[in-house]
């Protein structure tokens, strides 16, 4: 629905800079002839958590590609505050816009108009008052003010994913959290993630305006993708109220997310720029060569799709950059003004990814796949590997822009972390590592490794595993050769990260096999992942495992790995304990008989009886009776 709102217009630039239509609404029909437009009513109300539109019709026309460029020349911003009898006055926050054709260029595929339009998120109830000012450099052409009321969110029921009712997804105390409005991070609720990681390319989907592959032929050594993706096995998967755009398109790809959240996946990662990189199918632009330029009705139609991951409950994992492209906006645009390689262009297409998206509650930044490290000895590329300056002024940068302060991470390659980590330890702008394992069966040392360096640098990192090597394989198809020995090393590499304190993975599909990190076309591939992970995250969430601290140190079981939520109030301490097959750890307990109890992370279900309902806990004792030695399997000993 949109209604018109209270609107004050200033014309103040000269007319000779302002597009024709401009010039001739200076002497054309009164000055609140032009509206604000608002949309994101839930059931005849705004509520707090429930992102808004408010939409500009300023006047003029605008043209992506016309003589003067509405990306570059103009920029809208938004200012929001809440009224308040409290003694202090709510300071506020700005909120960058973008120019958006005719206002639905998702549906009728426009690339001009006099539509601009902000997001802006509350986060609590209250009166609401908002301005929006259209400027063209230093002077304002169009702005617009006004108020409206905000309720508290709508009842949800306990099993309700939207993440608009649940809560934004934020960083804390080197964990992830929902934060439900009008709530604090202290008080959020963890959140595990259990992903996928390909396609990278999600975007890559021939239903979205202006994508087409750029390849000719596939580099030695990645995976290859002729078109972009249908996702046709999937549209049986879409179902009626589901969203579509244009003439019924999107539904492969608005299924295959239908399909990704029923089986219990809460988190995608996917690049919005691939150009020169390993897929060379996705770019925000109307022409992938000119960087300053947007696709407005593209990335309309990214924003349905990314408004249905919300009501799914699937997060954002936005990739900003991949490692053949790192430096590619200062390689071919020039390196900015400041200090630091900064290009113009890259912070314009990143101001318009925040001005665009940022307004999504579940939404993590980050900077790059397989990002540096520092490469000073090798001339300016495509891929030269950003430095450690760079990737501090690109995070800054990020934070200030973006309103609603979403996590900001790096990926980089498993045997670079520390050069590339080790620096941004302690900073104020980075919030956790997005690990590369290669092999995976180092879950446990890396995911502690990061956990410990960020406490003791005085801000905790969460610690993900967001690819799993080696890389030609990752994780392999259901029915591939090799499928049950790979899946079990995966399920162990997220159960290690679980216990040590980690947040979750998400899973990468390598190059080698059928439905791939750039070809894939059904999820189903990978059903038995999704499956086990989603028992691994119901586990986390049910025993509460961001109460639990790893350790103790286990010997005699090579990849078993324990955790221990300490005693209090009347309550004895419990140990989680993670281990393969047929082995024997050993670890020390406290003294005294304890309860022992079995879970199956391969099949789920209740806690299970063993050979033997307790043990008597000592220095370094066996732990041994599982229900079935020939099975994973985790124990709960005590509590």
């Amino acid at each position: 629905m949109l209604a018109p709102a209270l609107l004050l217009v200033a014309l103040t630039a000269p007319p000779d800079a302002l597009p024709p239509a401009a010039r001739a609404a200076l002497d054309g029909p009164a000055l609140s002839d032009s509206p604000v437009e608002f949309d994101g009513e839930v059931d005849g109300a705004f509520h707090a958590g429930f992102p808004i539109a408010f939409t500009l019709a300023a006047p003029g026309a605008w043209q992506e590609t016309g003589d003067q460029n509405p990306f570059t020349a103009y920029h809208l911003t938004a200012e929001f505050a809440f009224e308040t009898d409290e003694p202090y006055r709510d300071p506020g926050v700005r909120v960058p816009g973008y120019f958006a054709a005719d206002g639905n260029a998702g549906h009728t595929g426009a690339d001009a108009g006099n539509k601009w339009r902000v997001h802006y998120r509350p986060t609590r109830p209250g009166r609401l008052n908002y301005q929006l000012e259209l400027k063209l450099g230093d002077r304002v052409v169009a702005a617009g003010r006004g108020t409206l009321d905000v309720e508290a969110p709508p009842d949800a029921p306990a099993e309700a994913r939207d993440f608009r009712r649940r809560g934004a997804l934020s960083a804390w105390d080197g964990r992830l959290v929902l934060v439900p409005p009008g709530g604090s991070p202290a008080g959020g609720t963890p959140f595990y993630k259990t992903g996928a990681d390909s396609p990278e390319n999600l975007l890559a989907y021939a239903d979205f305006d202006g994508t087409y592959s750029l390849k000719s032929k596939p580099r030695q050594g990645e995976s290859h993708s002729e078109a972009p993706h249908r996702y046709e096995p999937h549209v049986q998967d879409w179902k009626n109220g589901d969203p579509t755009w244009g003439d019924g398109k999107g539904k492969g790809l608005i299924g295959a997310l239908n399909y990704l959240a029923s089986a219990g996946v809460n988190s995608i990662y996917f690049l919005p720029h691939n150009v020169a990189g390993d897929g060379r199918d996705v770019w925000p632009y109307a022409d992938p060569d000119d960087r300053t330029r947007f696709d407005c009705s593209k990335l309309d139609q990214w924003e349905i799709v990314f408004g249905h991951c919300d009501k799914l409950g699937i997060a954002l994992h936005v990739i900003l950059s991949e490692t053949e492209n790192e430096s590619l906006f200062e390689h071919r645009d020039g390196p900015g003004d400041g200090d630091v390689p900064f290009a113009d262009t890259r912070k314009q297409y990143y101001r318009e990814l925040i001005a665009r998206f940022a307004h999504h509650p579940a939404l993590v930044w980050n900077l790059g796949e397989e990002n540096g490290p520092q490469e000073d000895d090798k001339p300016l590329s495509d891929g030269r590997g950003n430095t450690n300056a760079q990737r501090l002024a690109f995070a800054a940068f990020i934070k200030e822009t973006d309103p609603y302060d979403h996590p900001i991470v790096v990926h980089t390659y498993p045997g670079k972390q520390d050069a590339v980590y080790k620096p941004l330890l302690g900073s104020p702008h980075f919030d956790g590592v997005s690990l590369q394992l290669s092999p995976m069966s180092k879950a446990r040392e890396e995911t502690l490794k990061w956990v410990e360096q960020s406490a003791a640098a005085g801000r905790p990192w969460f610690v993900c595993l967001d690819e799993v090597g080696p890389a030609n394989a990752g994780v392999l198809p259901d029915d591939a050769d090799g499928a049950e020995e790979n899946h079990l090393a995966v399920r162990r590499a997220l159960w290690a990260n679980l216990l040590s304190g980690g947040s979750g993975a998400e899973w990468y599909f390598g190059y080698k096999y059928a439905h791939n990190d750039l070809n894939l076309e059904d999820f189903r591939s990978r059903a038995n992942v999704w499956r086990f992970s989603k028992i691994a995250r119901e586990f986390a969430e049910r025993e509460g495992l961001h109460l639990y601290e790893p350790g103790p140190e286990v010997s005699g079981a090579k990849g078993a790995v324990a955790a221990t939520r300490p005693a209090g109030a009347g309550r004895p301490a419990t140990t989680l304990l993670y281990f393969p097959a047929g082995a024997t750890p050993r670890l020390t307990l406290p003294k005294g008989p304890l309860t022992i109890r079995w879970f199956d992370p391969e099949t789920g279900g209740e806690w299970q009886r063993g050979r033997s309902d307790s043990i008597f806990g000592d220095a370094t004792i066996g732990i041994g009776d599982a229900p079935d030695d020939a099975r994973d399997w985790v124990a709960k000993i005590g509590g």
